[in-house]
């Protein structure tokens, strides 16, 4: 499969995924806000649930400063829900069960842990402007402070 990667200061392909409203998102909806996009591996794991909880406690400045925060991972809505309803999620979460948005985006790829080699999400946040251009991207992301750097880059 071709990985297009997306280049800072180029506008973002519009893309459609299913959400955990029961409704279809597309990226284009959401024109004339800031995007946060962050791609995560798996629901109910520690680090992403970190993640998730980082964002939502961040979530109250993220909307002041004009932004909305989405969570993507390969996990089927029903695992979305599930998480949404265990840790009080304010944010949706998008299903890209075929991995389309993440090979876009470049963070589908290639891992090892516990010398097993396995595709997977490599954890990553995207900063898109009101216009839908890419901004700031983060990769390989560490999640200690890391909603609270998006949360300054979102404010500047």
């Amino acid at each position: 499969m071709t990985q297009i990667q997306v280049q800072i200061g180029s506008e973002i392909p519009d893309f459609t995924l299913p959400a955990s409203n029961g409704e279809r998102v597309s990226l284009s909806d959401f024109r004339g806000k800031k995007v946060v996009l962050y791609f995560y591996p798996k629901n109910m794991t520690p680090a992403c649930t970190n993640e998730a909880c980082s964002f939502r406690d961040n979530y109250g400045e993220l909307e002041r400063a004009g932004a909305v925060v989405l969570g993507i991972s390969a996990d089927p809505l029903k695992s979305h829900h599930k998480f949404i309803q265990k840790y009080d999620l304010p944010f949706l979460l998008l299903s890209d069960e075929d991995h389309t948005v993440s090979l876009l985006f470049g963070v589908w790829q290639l891992k090892k842990m516990y010398g097993r080699e396995f595709e997977g999400i490599v954890r990553s946040t995207f900063l898109i402007d009101e216009r839908g251009r890419l901004v700031k991207e983060w990769r390989k992301v560490k999640v200690a402070g890391h909603a609270e750097e998006v949360l300054q880059a979102v404010q500047s």
